[in-house]
């Protein structure tokens, strides 16, 4: 795998704006990590556009899924 010196850069530059819009979503994520990433366990997200209207959606969460997330997370 051909890893971009630059894209890293872009890649991180991106989470460092986002964690300073939104500083509590890091702690929220600590927290799933450290207290609900186990088989079975239901992750849901809902997306609400402004005009009201909103997306939903859900997965229970496999071993491979916890083994990814743990990778992201760090």
């Amino acid at each position: 795998m051909n890893l971009d010196p630059m894209k890293i850069m872009k890649v991180k530059k991106a989470k460092d704006t986002f964690v300073e819009n939104h500083p509590k979503f890091p702690l929220f994520l600590g927290a799933v990590k450290q207290q609900a990433l186990v088989e079975g366990t239901v992750m849901a997200i809902t997306v609400t556009t402004p005009d009201g209207r909103k997306i939903e959606s859900n997965i229970k969460l496999q071993a491979s899924d916890i083994e990814a997330m743990n990778e992201i997370l760090g």
